[in-house]
């Protein structure tokens, strides 16, 4: 008796031209246009809620301030009386009677020297204490108590020592900036994987290949978390300096306006210190988040 034959086909059957079934499963990529509108739509997303904050902010300011015997002035009042000083920031007819520019311009270049000192002297230290115990144990303890000590208080000691005011601001910037470098680094140095460290062991690595090969490229989202908070301080710490060591700056221009009872320039000033500390802050975030690849503290 014969079996009648049934012809099967594999449902794993191999195409003839696979390269054809790599091209059918590419991922479509969406139109120009659509990425444009998913862009504006997250733009939108991150402004608006702060936009609409501000406004409502403005505005309970505006009717709280507008009262009689009201101690502040509103924001309409505000702006009417320092519309000069927005519009022409750049004036300058000599002394300390300046455009909020060249205050601006004189305060960041006390920051960037200061806080660059910071930068590379924390780095250093952060490694040798991370790296060393014994290091760690000496100058820890040391660190921590120096890291209590409030900015302003380096000031008497710094214009002692320096004599003058620009010196001693820059000083106050680098003391009050370099801890959070220090700690930050040293954590960071101290948390490298024990497997780096065997691998560094097995290629013959010299101290300064270790150091540029495995501790930067380790450490460096815990370095750029201590450089981020560092720029911070030095801000604050700068329009805090400024007021005693007079000349020109923002924080000797605020401290000038009060004595002048300009309440409305004061405000204006804050408006500036507020914006560009934002501005500093995103500035070391963006380097951060290049560096690391975005494994850096957001």
């Amino acid at each position: 008796m014969n079996m009648p034959v049934i012809k099967t086909e594999s449902a794993l059957a191999v195409p003839a031209n696979p390269a054809a079934t790599v091209l059918a499963l590419q991922i479509r990529r969406s139109p120009p246009g659509e990425r444009i509108l998913t862009s504006l739509k997250r733009a939108a997303e991150n402004l608006v809620p702060p936009l609409i904050v501000l406004a409502l902010s403005v505005l309970v300011w505006e009717i709280l301030c507008s009262k009689p015997g009201a101690t502040l002035p509103p924001p309409s009042r505000v702006l009417g009386e320092t519309l000069e000083l927005i519009v022409d920031p750049f004036y300058d007819r000599g002394g300390i009677d300046k455009g909020l520019f060249w205050h601006m311009s004189a305060s960041l270049q006390r920051v960037a020297f200061g806080y660059a000192l910071a930068a590379v002297a924390g780095v250093a230290l952060g490694t040798l204490v991370g790296q060393s115990i014994w290091a760690m144990r000496g100058l820890d303890p040391i660190f921590q108590v120096l890291r209590t000590v409030p900015p302003l208080a380096w000031l008497p000691l710094s214009l002692a020592a320096f004599r003058q005011g620009q010196p001693a601001a820059i000083f106050v910037i680098f003391i009050t900036a370099i801890w959070p470098i220090i700690i930050n680094t040293a954590v960071g140095i101290r948390n490298i994987p024990q497997d780096f460290r065997n691998v560094a062991a097995v290629l013959r690595l010299n101290h300064l290949e270790f150091f540029y090969k495995i501790m930067v490229p380790s450490a460096a989202p815990y370095i750029f978390t201590g450089l981020r908070i560092g720029i911070g301080l030095s801000w604050l710490a700068i329009v805090a300096a400024e007021m005693l060591i007079g000349g020109v700056g923002i924080g000797f221009f605020i401290w000038d306006a009060w004595n002048s009872s300009r309440i409305s320039e004061i405000i204006l000033a804050l408006v500036y210190v507020g914006i560009t500390g934002f501005i500093l802050d995103r500035i070391v975030a963006t380097l951060a988040t290049l560096v690391t690849r975005g494994t850096a503290a957001n």
